[in-house]
């Protein structure tokens, strides 16, 4: 099943039980179908939700302290060789930055 095809019908389940809730809820007040289609709307909500959480492909923003601190002995040893250190570390934000997407 594609996840066009699965987004589409959760969210038209969803659409189609919030106004069966009301409707069931004002005409008769039949709590079987209140409940029926409530479970329904929530059970659609929940598989949107997970479906788009496992298929998400932006990388979390880590932290990662080990690499942090190799990227910075690299700048030191540059430095001590003779390089600028502004511009090296203009380099490592302005490379950051597009491995990011940002600009």
């Amino acid at each position: 099943m594609s996840l066009r095809l699965i987004r589409t019908l959760c969210f038209g389940a969803f659409l189609t039980g919030l106004p069966a809730i009301i409707v069931s809820s004002i005409r008769g007040n039949n709590e079987g179908w209140v409940l029926t289609f409530g479970m329904i709307t929530a059970i659609a909500a929940i598989i949107l939700m997970a479906v788009t959480a496992t298929t998400s492909t932006k990388r979390l923003d880590v932290f990662n302290e080990i690499e942090a601190e190799r990227v910075e002995l690299r700048i030191r040893q540059l430095v001590e060789a003779g390089a600028n250190e502004v511009e090296v570390r203009s380099l490592v934000r302005d490379t950051l930055n597009l491995s990011r997407g940002e600009q």
